[in-house]
Parts: C-alpha cells; sequence; structure tokens
C-alpha cells in the first residue's frame, strides 16, 4: 500500500503542458526563531518573563541541529528574529536603551519591529557582550555543515523606538536628519502628523497585568507623531494595526496620489543599501525581505542588482501578496523568488481542511493563470510564522492531513520550499502565549517553548527521544520527501506535464480532488498523484498519447514509490497503471 497521505489535487480544463526554470539549485528552507529553537523550558506561563519560560539561543543551534536539519533534505535555514527588535527585557546594564513597553507587543517583543539594524537580539546570547560574535560563529557553523544562511530584512517599518548604538561611523540613523515640520519630504526617512503627538492605542495592556515597569503608563512620547508602519497616517493607530513601527519613506508620497519621488535617490534608499551591504560581509547567503510590495519594486531593482555585483551569490526571498504586482517585483525588482500565499497556499490549505467549494481547478489556476511563466520564482510552504499550525484547530487539526498538501507544494515546480520549525514533528501552536494569543501560531512576540518540538529536542540530545510513533513517522514521511525533492533532478529542474485532462472522464474514481502530474528530465520521470478525497480511490491512471510520444514509451512500465517502496507495473502503458489509493493519500512514481 502507498504511504498514506493527504494531498490536494487540481483539475484542468484543458492539456496543459509547462516548461519550468532550468536552475539546478531547488532552494529547500527550515525556518527556524532561535529565540524558540532551543528552549527546553515547559514552562509557558502567559506573558511569561524570559526567567520564567526561557529562551534559545544561538548556541542551542550546535552542530547536532545543524546535521540534523541537513539529513532531512534542507539547503537553507532561514535565522527568523536575529537582528535587534524592540522589547520588554531590560538590557540597560549592557549599554542597551530600554524601550517603552507601551510601544512594545508582548514580553520579548516583535521581530519585525527593528531597534537597531546594525546589531543581534541580546536575547539569544549566551554571551550578550559578545552577542554579535555569537551570531557570526552561528553563521560559520552553518556553513561548515553544508547549509546555507538566510536572515531577515524588514524594509518598510522600524521600531518607535529605532536607535543604533553600535552603528559604525558615519552611519546616520534613521529620521537623525529629518525636517518634522513637513508630514512628506523625499528627504526625510519618515512620515509625519505635523502638530500632532502619537496616541498610544487605548484598552492596550503591555505586558498583561503581571509586567510592572515605571514607562508603563500609556504613553508614548513622540511629537509630531509619525506613520505607522501598516500606512496609518494618523496620529492615533488601533491596537490592530502596527502600532508599535513606524513606516520609512523610499520617496512615495501616500497622501498625495503616491507621487513618486526617486531622483535624487532618497536618503532610505542608501541607508538600507548599506544595513545589507553589511550583513552581506559576514557571509549571509539570501535575504527573506519582509511585506516588499509596501517598497517600490523601483528601490529593489536598484538595491538587488547593486548588492549581487559584489556577492552574485545573494539569493532575495519576497513576502508578497498581491498578485497584480508579481511581475513588476521579479522583473523590474529582480527578486530571485516570491512567497505564494494567495495561490497554492491557500488552494491547498481549502483542500486540506475539505471545505466542500475546493477543488483541484484551484491549483491549476496558480501555475496556469495567476502565476504563469514566473511558477519557478515561486515559493510554497503550507506554514511559516504567520500562519496558522496545521495540527491546530483552526486548520487541519490533524499534521498528517497536510501530506498531500505537502507532496503538492515540495513537487509542483522547481521554486523552493519551505517548512517551520516543528511542523515536521505535528506541533499545533497550543496556548495563550501572551500578545501572540490563543490562535493556532507559534507566537512570535512572546517566551515560550514549542512542545512538541521540544520533544524532538529531548533536553539538548535533539534525537527525538520524547516524540510518539506517531510523530517519529511523521518526521520521517518529510525526510524523506525534501531528500526525494533535493536528490531526484526531475523534481530539482526538470519539466512538467499536467495528466488531468486524460483521466477526469476515463474512471468513476477520479474526480475534482485527485491531482496528477509528471516532472521529467531526458534521465528522469516521476509520476505525482495525490488524492484529496476523504475516502479511498482506484484508479487506472493513464498517461496521454503526447507524453507517452513525448517519453518514448510503450509497452510494459516498472513504477516504484519512492514514499514507500511500493513496486507497480503496467503490462501495456498505453491503457494506464492502476492504483488504489487510501483516503487524503499520494505516492511519487518514478518510472
Amino acid at each position: 500500500m502507498p504511504l498514506i497521505v493527504f494531498s490536494q489535487v487540481r483539475t484542468p480544463k484543458k492539456h496543459v503542458k509547462m516548461e519550468s526554470s532550468q536552475a539546478d539549485n531547488k532552494l529547500i528552507i527550515y525556518q527556524l526563531l532561535p529565540r524558540l529553537y532551543g528552549n527546553t523550558k515547559q514552562v509557558n506561563k502567559t506573558y511569561g518573563s524570559i526567567e520564567e519560560n526561557g529562551v534559545g539561543k544561538f548556541n542551542d543551534i550546535n552542530d547536532k541541529a545543524l546535521q540534523e536539519i541537513k539529513k532531512m533534505g534542507f539547503t537553507h535555514v532561514w535565522f527568523t528574529g536575529v537582528i535587534e527588535h524592540a522589547t520588554m527585557t531590560d538590557y540597560s546594564k549592557f549599554g542597551i536603551k530600554v524601550d517603552d513597553p507601551d510601544v512594545v507587543k508582548g514580553r520579548a517583543g516583535s521581530p519585525y519591529a527593528i531597534k537597531d539594524y546594525y546589531d543581534v537580539d541580546p536575547d539569544l546570547a549566551v554571551d550578550v557582550k559578545n552577542r554579535m560574535g555569537e551570531y557570526e560563529a552561528l553563521i560559520q557553523r552553518t556553513h561548515q555543515n553544508g547549509l546555507k544562511v538566510l536572515m531577515d530584512l524588514v524594509p518598510n517599518h522600524v521600531a518607535r523606538t529605532y536607535n543604533s548604538d553600535v552603528k559604525p561611523a558615519g552611519v546616520h540613523d534613521f529620521g537623525q536628519d529629518d525636517d518634522k515640520s513637513k508630514a512628506f519630504d523625499p528627504k526625510n526617512d519618515f512620515y509625519y502628523t505635523p502638530g500632532k503627538a502619537f496616541v498610544v492605542p487605548p484598552g492596550y495592556n503591555p505586558g498583561g497585568d503581571g509586567f510592572k515597569s515605571p514607562l508603563k503608563d500609556g504613553k508614548f512620547d513622540e511629537n509630531p507623531a509619525k506613520a505607522t508602519g501598516n500606512d496609518v497616517f494618523s496620529a492615533t493607530p488601533a491596537i490592530g494595526d502596527w502600532f508599535e513601527t513606524v513606516k520609512l519613506n523610499y520617496g512615495v508620497d501616500y497622501q498625495n496620489g503616491r507621487q513618486k519621488h526617486f531622483d535624487p535617490i532618497p536618503p532610505v534608499w542608501n541607508k538600507v543599501y548599506d544595513i545589507l551591504h553589511y550583513w552581506s560581509e559576514k557571509g549571509i547567503d539570501g535575504f527573506r525581505c519582509d511585506m516588499v510590495e509596501m517598497v517600490p519594486f523601483e528601490f529593489w531593482g536598484w538595491v538587488i542588482p547593486k548588492l549581487k555585483a559584489e556577492h552574485p551569490q545573494l539569493i532575495f526571498i519576497g513576502e508578497a501578496y498581491d498578485i497584480s504586482k508579481y511581475h513588476d517585483y521579479i522583473f523590474n525588482g529582480k527578486f530571485d523568488y516570491l512567497y505564494d500565499k494567495v495561490g497554492l497556499y491557500d488552494a491547498i490549505r481549502r483542500l486540506t481542511t475539505n471545505d466542500p467549494k475546493a477543488t483541484t481547478w484551484d491549483i491549476n489556476k496558480v501555475w496556469n493563470t495567476d502565476c504563469k511563466f514566473i511558477d519557478g520564482h515561486m515559493l510554497r510552504f503550507m506554514e511559516n510564522h504567520d500562519e496558522q499550525r496545521i495540527a491546530s484547530p483552526g486548520f487541519a487539526g490533524n499534521p498528517w492531513l497536510a501530506i498531500p498538501g505537502m507532496i503538492v507544494s515540495a513537487t509542483l515546480n522547481t521554486g523552493p520550499v519551505m517548512v517551520y520549525f516543528g511542523q515536521e514533528v505535528g506541533e499545533p501552536g497550543a496556548g495563550l502565549e501572551g500578545f501572540g494569543d490563543n490562535d493556532g501560531r507559534t507566537s512570535i512576540f512572546d517566551y515560550w517553548g514549542v512542545p512538541e518540538h521540544q520533544k524532538w529536542l529531548n533536553n539538548g540530545k535533539m534525537d527525538g527521544g520524547q516524540l510518539s510513533d506517531s510523530e517519529k513517522n511523521l518526521r520521517n514521511f518529510y525526510s524523506t520527501l525534501l531528500n526525494i525533492v533535493h536528490q531526484k533532478e526531475a523534481i530539482r529542474k526538470g519539466r512538467f506535464w499536467e495528466i488531468m485532462l486524460a483521466n477526469q472522464n476515463n474512471q468513476s474514481g477520479f474526480n475534482e480532488r485527485i491531482y496528477a502530474y509528471v516532472r521529467f528530465t531526458d534521465k528522469q520521470r516521476i509520476l505525482v498523484i495525490t488524492n484529496f478525497n476523504r475516502d479511498e480511490r482506484k484508479l487506472q491512471i493513464k498517461l496521454p498519447a503526447d507524453l507517452l510520444t513525448e517519453l518514448h514509451l510503450n509497452g510494459n512500465v516498472q513504477f516504484n514509490d519512492l514514499l514507500s517502496g511500493t513496486k507497480y507495473s503496467s503490462d501495456n502503458i498505453a491503457g494506464g497503471v492502476s492504483i488504489t489509493l487510501p483516503a487524503s493519500s499520494g505516492v511519487l512514481l518514478e518510472f
């Protein structure tokens, strides 16, 4: 029997043959937050302090951890939340200015409210004074273990308390030279509301009732108020806004028809280039860039080639959600890859949750319409720090239901696939963490332990010793799948041929929750079949005649499921191959 997995499927109305990109370097990315990854403390008190709930360190991500990540098939590690951000934890004895908690979210603070672009989070260091040295050692250690390093760039906004105390000589802080009497000036780094002081959102209780601080008074001294990171050009943002951040000015006058002032180059452009250059010089292999569509693509088209001229190996991944802007950010902005959240992620989520309206037509629409000609530039995932955990009640409630979706996400094209730490062992993101709330996500705002991941950590042994058999099997599935993706050239760089049209009307078992396609090169062929139905399906899968001709196939053909080792055979490939797929399952048949 094939490995029982839960997969998503699409059925096109017409046969589509698509060429994928020719890159032979498919990125397989493991996203982890150092703050959470190595933390073995299991207290998990709501709004707990760093002492109560514990915190992971750079040094926890040791050779053993990196070797285990490498063994799973990953090629890149995205260390999320490395740069110093605003926090409620006091590091003043180390010369770090205390942040006003009224403009900090969570006891630990949001990794996307950057406080100093030239420093790293002191939470993550064993020796706070040597925090940069510990991060540099992690970069080197990651490379020595055969993995590449990705880190965040948050280009659209910074913390309200931004203040670099370790910036290189000659660097001016954001806003240092601004004319605050102007709401907009292309020479300013921020946007202002002249004559109005910033107002902390009413009802905000930073750190919960248990957090005490003389600065916790519902006030923050900012006059004139700066515009908020999510484009709120007002002195009175709401709690639901990104009120802890201020928006950077790239020369776009948002309140006057979005007029662009790019000549001369705005100061922010050069300041962000300097930041990227600073980190690139430390050996970073790429950047995951936050909310890139809130920054004009003209800036990216200027800065990315400039950096790649210095460091050709750099990779730029953009978090993006507006399909209408994808082409601009890839071809004019020069991004290597963009998030495919509103396309494949959303389609697979609907199928995984058994949404009665979901069909495999949605998957076809992603590559055949929304991402046509750019599908190899799309980063696929089923979890990240912004999305609900698959095992949470708000998503699927069962991590095994994601397996078919993961098969599709990982093998549909040559673009990257990403897994969020804990996903591979079914972490449900449960618990009232603090500002993160009990929303099925693992909090990025609070000090916390990640229980299922901690079972794998096994008090630092990193051997999965506390995992259940089901969790061990789930992790083995992810490892098997990702190593197939890493090793098989048909998946890494092969062409794509959807075979839905040849099958949708020829049998009773086939419906709009079955999805099938072939990935192939001249040397290798893999037939992918997934079943999103919640019942078993007996299928006679046919390859279309033009594909048989393309692949020079006839007569007897043998198939091997790379996931389970199960063998299949067809005496006459023109008639197809018989296969029974259990409910929510899938196969990768090499032939």
